[in-house]
């Protein structure tokens, strides 16, 4: 794998493609059995991806069935079913985007993306009819993930780790007084959207109330994301966040520095510690989680909405395999 390692949830999409070979009577597996196996898996940060971009899962299945055909013989499924060349590209497609990406696994993600990237197999083609593009997917997966840079309209341009490097921890800044990682350009608006939030509630000080309210109110990335999947009505819980900050003290001038209190300090350093934990890039996730398990004030305006750390961290994993 030089130096990438499959998800349980790729590994289990793997299976299911040979099974769909099996099922359509094939002595091989191809892009449109990979694709078919993704849809059928229907949990993973791919699937999610396909349906976000309004791409019907089954319409995609009769497609591809239309063109393969079932083949004349049943065959036997096992670990030696032959992968078509195309197939076998794929899979170097998919690590070439988790590079790109800089995440040190490949998921199901990157199996879309790889499928599509291909162009030229079943899976592709049939992708493209649906309005799937490379760039659309692309774009979607970031923003799931929490790595889309709203103003750039991509991911931030960096080079890819190449295959089998060791991942460098990522320098640290200071952004509104608090020490963050230099990656990704979201933590950075999110953070300063928080600062904003204390100074236009009078506060002195920029504390962890502030910060969830500017996620909620961010409404992107990976955190969001996961809450969507769980039910969460967000301006309902927005609206909760909101009335714990009093409103009663005026607006901090625009010149004036929100000093940095001592809880945002405890709870950056909650943030390293979910980020550290996490193969992938620090994202709005390790915000959430850090949010949910330190400060109990807040935890308990997200467990009035049965959102809990627990919860959070189940669903991540459930998407990731």
């Amino acid at each position: 794998m030089n130096g990438y390692s499959f998800t349980e949830r790729v590994r289990k999409v793997l299976a299911m493609a040979r099974e769909e070979a099996v099922r359509l009577h094939h002595e091989y597996v191809g892009t449109a059995h990979l694709l078919l196996a993704l849809i059928r898996e229907g949990e993973g940060v791919g699937a999610t991806v396909l349906e976000s971009l309004d791409a019907d899962p089954d319409a995609i299945q009769s497609r591809i069935e239309e063109i393969v055909k079932k083949g004349p013989l049943a065959v036997v499924a096992g670990p030696d079913l032959p992968y078509t060349s195309r197939a076998k590209k794929v899979l170097e497609l998919a690590m070439g985007q988790a590079a790109g990406m800089k995440h040190s696994y490949v998921g199901t993600e990157h199996l879309l993306l790889g499928l599509i990237e291909e162009e030229k197999g079943i899976a592709a083609q049939v992708l493209a009819d649906y309005g799937v593009t490379l760039g659309r997917a692309r774009n979607e997966t970031e923003r799931i993930l929490g790595t889309f840079d709203p103003a750039e309209g991509s991911a931030a341009a960096e080079p890819p780790i190449a295959h089998g490097a060791v991942k460098r921890r990522p320098k640290r800044i200071t952004v509104a007084g608090v020490a963050t990682p230099a990656l990704p350009e979201r933590l950075r608006v999110v953070f300063s959207a928080g600062q904003n939030v204390a100074a236009e509630s009078g506060s002195p000080e920029f504390l962890p109330i502030h910060l969830a309210i500017a996620l909620i109110q961010h409404g992107e990335g990976l955190a969001n994301a996961v809450l969507d999947r769980l039910g969460c009505d967000r301006p309902s819980l927005l609206h909760a966040l909101e009335d714990i900050v009093k409103h009663d003290a005026p607006p901090a001038a625009p010149e004036q520095i929100v000093k940095v209190g001592e809880p945002m300090i405890a709870l950056q350093r909650r943030i390293d510690d979910e980020a550290r934990k996490d193969p992938s890039q620090p994202n709005t996730l390790h915000i959430l989680l850090a949010l949910l398990d330190t400060r109990a004030e807040i935890a308990t305006i997200f467990e009035t909405q049965n959102l809990t750390a627990n919860r959070v961290r189940a669903e991540v994993e459930r998407l990731n395999g």
